[in-house]
């Protein structure tokens, strides 16, 4: 793309300057000059000037034509490399789904690709489809603008050969809070990404128990903490909500832990929307929380992923980005700050 650009610049570049010449050269050679009182020579109509005007533009279009269009199907029709990564995106009002399907990994909002190091070396082809309305990917530093339509799948690629992050945003308008529908690209070394991978693949239960010192730390160092308002020990998973005495006690607590956060969000509707891997909660309408705290924002980059703003999240998500389809549970403050507990262990 960068080579027609060079292309097209040179041709525009040069006709210019021809223009340009033959402007000078006229006003030049045929200016008025001081006793010439002359009328000059009138030329009605000349068959070789018209047919080079005529003839002379039409083959710089025709060149410019077919050097475009070699282009873009090259770039249209590219070969899928067998090292290629393979992503299926998914539009939703208004947050955005990728899956992996090489790699059994679903996340939300945030996509990592690794870069290639070479032409062609780890290329990101994305399918791209909605499960509502009309939305549009765009990362205008990665390529152009490619629409998500119900019932049809689009296909993209990407290339980026320099890490870091690159920022997009839906660009076809798609209701209340299109403007607030952001995604992040983090384009990673080889290494990184495949460390990223691996976390992703794993289950809460293989990182950290609910409640222990090292889940609840999170990725914000003292923020996930756990906060005891007794020092009674209680099991470290919670219990079925089997009626033993156990599961009215974490019904009643006014404990702040992962443990009790983790029951509170298992018998709410949480689980109906949301999944946790490894858990009962399998939900598919909203984003997959498994690894939410590996994430730098919530809500499609509306907000930072801090304690503060979880919380605020949680407790009335209309605060952050009026007009989610994510609802208010209208929990008490100590269910809400329970539940945040919980959800910051989710690294």
């Amino acid at each position: 793309m960068n080579g027609i650009s060079i292309f097209v610049l040179v041709i525009t570049g040069m006709i210019f300057l021809g223009v340009s010449v033959l402007l000078v050269y006229a006003l030049v050679r045929y200016r008025g000059r001081e006793g010439d009182l002359t009328e000059p020579a009138q030329v009605f109509g000349s068959v070789q000037i018209e047919l080079s005007w005529t003839i002379i533009p039409i083959l710089i279009l025709v060149v410019l034509f077919l050097t475009t269009a070699r282009v873009l199907f090259s770039v249209q029709d590219a070969q899928k490399p067998t090292s290629a990564l393979d992503v299926i995106v998914v539009g939703h009002q208004f947050w955005w789904e990728f899956r992996y399907p090489q790699y059994n990994v679903v996340t939300a909002n945030e996509l990592h690709v690794p870069v290639s190091r070479t032409p062609m070396d780890h290329p990101t082809f994305m399918k791209l489809t909605s499960a509502d309305v009309i939305h549009s990917f765009w990362v205008p530093q990665l390529a152009g603008k490619t629409d998500l339509l119900p019932n049809r799948v689009n296909e993209m690629w990407i290339d980026p050969r320099n890490p870091g992050l690159y920022v997009g945003q839906c660009a076809q308008f798609c209701g209340s809070e299109h403007a607030k529908m952001l995604l992040r690209v983090y384009a990673d070394t080889p290494e990184q990404f495949q460390q990223w991978i691996a976390n992703q693949q794993k289950m809460q239960s293989e990182i950290a128990t609910p409640g222990s010192s090292e889940g609840a730390s999170a990725n914000h160092g003292d923020a996930g903490n756990v906060v005891h308002a007794g020092t009674k020990d209680v099991s470290m998973s919670p219990p079925d909500a089997s009626g033993d005495a156990g599961a009215m006690s974490y019904v009643n607590s006014q404990e702040i832990s992962a443990r009790v956060g983790q029951y509170v969000f298992e018998h709410q509707a949480c689980i109906s929307c949301h999944t946790v891997a490894g858990t009962v909660a399998t939900g598919r309408y909203g984003p997959d929380l498994t690894h939410m705290m590996s994430r730098a924002t919530i809500a499609a980059g509306a907000a930072p992923n801090t304690e503060e703003e979880l919380l605020a999240w949680v407790t009335d998500p209309s605060q952050i980005k009026p007009g989610s389809l994510m609802p208010a549970m209208h929990l008490t403050d100590r269910q809400n700050q329970q539940i945040t507990a919980y959800l910051l262990t989710l690294k």
